[in-house]
């Protein structure tokens, strides 16, 4: 009897390693993908997002398709810096990245980055175009300053808006990435170089649907980043007359702190620039955000047509605001609402449709750990933010009570720190220079484009008070080293760059 006990015994054994086989088949064949993308200084001049002037139907779409954040903040108002804070789940100060030059492995060379994590669990992470930091458009075409450990495949595209950069109209003639500039181009969208991006990123979905390979699949768009580029149809979606044309706001410089006013009016070409001039720069950012809205439809489409979309998280964001004139200002580099609040969208199985998610603050730090938590992926140690799972998922609220900015200034010879924060109603600054430290206060309530500095309004006093607490208490904790990161190196120097893709001298059609 014992002898028939065992072949039972082992009969029963083979049945429940193989149920337990095909159960963790299924469960792999659940796994949640990632289609991550992400626009170059886009800011909130969307549709969904309440700017009816604006062209964006597949954003919209998106939206209604899952949960929209309208009090989005980026880490640092600018590309490289908020890239690699979104990509490590760690503050600037703990990245030591406050440059666009620098590669994330010169100052945090352990680091696990999101792409990394998946690559870990057995998924193809893959990048198209511009994740990290590129000298846009310079650097187009080439890997800019890619983290080659992140991504298992990755791809370049390069188009007809970089090849016909000679034909750009632009505010100052001695042409660098930072000059406002524009072109309503000839063509398709397919010659653009986001429009080649698109199709590639169409190509890895079509595979995956084949191979049912687990994926994080990142698209980042090169636009609206200056120059303004879209071919001529988008153009057509707009009228220059229409385009509202903001104060510039110099009295405004004399009641903000002078590092404040420095970040305001960095770039000479670009102050009192005339009012029609101001109109044609309007309506080409419109028109290329636009554009890459029609790029971003046809990934979604494809999704939805190849099955994908029923098990992959999509999330979408920008590396930080835009100012269009505010304050006399264009461009990013200030620690104000139109430079650090981004869209963020995010939808996919499990996530609530067509919800918002008003006042309360949230991150784009706080994506590591989101992304990881739906896709049921473990999070590093190191990891800061708080995971959004919840709030996409259930009736939750985030957590925090502000979102954390910080920005560096060349002032006078030497380096101005700001800090922010962004509460559901306030926004604090903290300047710090030459030992002394200065402060911003605004009221969203009454003052939603922040040109109210309420510093000195003795009826603020303890709301100050406490917003002042709780912004040294942010600052503390963006400081500290997190367990289990690794080395950190300060002040570290860029050891190469990128080799440059210079412009044709003729048009792709001559």
């Amino acid at each position: 009897m014992g002898r028939y006990k065992k072949i039972i015994l082992a009969i029963l054994l083979c049945i429940l390693n193989n149920n337990n086989f095909l159960a963790s088949s299924e469960n792999d064949s659940k796994k949640l993908n990632v289609l991550f993308i992400i626009a170059d200084d886009l800011n909130c001049d969307i549709g969904v997002y309440g700017n009816d002037q604006v062209q964006t139907p597949n954003i919209d779409r998106l939206a209604r398709e899952g949960v929209l954040f309208e009090n989005a903040h980026v880490q640092y108002p600018l590309c490289g810096p908020s890239r690699i804070s979104l990509m490590t789940g760690l503050y600037p100060d703990q990245t030591k990245s406050k440059d666009l030059r620098l590669y994330l492995r010169q100052t945090i060379p352990d680091v696990i980055t999101i792409g990394q994590r998946f690559i870990m669990d057995k998924y193809n992470s893959v990048r198209v175009g511009k994740i990290y930091h590129y000298h846009n458009p310079r650097d187009i075409g080439t890997s800019g300053h890619d983290d080659h450990f992140t991504w298992d495949q990755t791809v370049n595209p390069y188009g007809r808006d970089k090849i016909e950069e000679y034909k750009l109209n632009k505010v100052k003639e001695n042409f660098d990435g930072a000059t406002l500039s524009w072109l309503e181009s000839e063509g398709l969208d397919s010659e653009q170089t986001d429009g080649i991006g698109a199709e590639e990123t169409i190509k890895f979905l079509e595979k995956f649907s084949e191979t049912k390979e687990n994926f994080f699949l990142a698209f980042g768009l090169y636009r609206p980043h200056i120059p303004f580029v879209a071919p001529k149809k988008y153009f057509e979606l707009y009228e220059k007359e229409n385009m509202i044309v903001p104060s510039n706001g110099d009295d405004f410089l004399k009641t903000i702190p002078p590092p404040a006013a420095k970040s305001l009016r960095a770039r000479k070409e670009q102050i009192n620039l005339d009012y029609s001039t101001i109109q044609t720069v309007k309506e080409a950012y419109y028109s290329t955000t636009s554009f890459v809205d029609a790029q971003i439809g046809k990934v979604l489409d494809k999704l939805k047509e190849t099955g994908l979309d029923k098990n992959t998280i999509v999330v979408f964001t920008s590396d930080h605001g835009y100012h269009l004139g505010e304050k006399g200002h264009w461009q990013k580099q200030t620690l104000y609402d139109r430079a650090t609040r981004v869209p963020l969208i995010i939808s996919g199985p499990g996530i609530i449709s067509n919800k918002k998610i008003k006042d309360s603050p949230v991150e784009l730090v706080d994506l590591y750990k989101t992304i990881m938590d739906l896709a049921n992926v473990s999070t590093p140690n190191f990891v800061q933010g708080f995971s959004l799972k919840d709030v996409l998922t259930k009736n939750s609220k985030p957590k925090r009570s502000s979102a954390f900015s910080e920005l560096r200034v060349n002032f006078d010879g030497k380096k101005a720190q700001g800090y922010s924060i962004k509460t559901d109603r306030y926004r604090l600054i903290r300047w710090t220079y030459d030992d002394e430290i200065h402060y911003e206060l605004y009221d969203h309530k009454y003052d939603k484009e922040e040109n109210i500095n309420l510093v000195k309004n003795t009826s603020y006093k303890k709301t100050l008070d406490f917003l002042k607490l709780t912004l040294n208490n942010r600052v503390e904790e963006a400081r500290k080293k997190p367990n289990g990161l690794g080395r950190q190196f300060e002040n570290a120097k860029p050891t190469f760059e990128p080799i440059r893709i210079q412009s044709a001298k003729k048009s792709i059609s001559d």
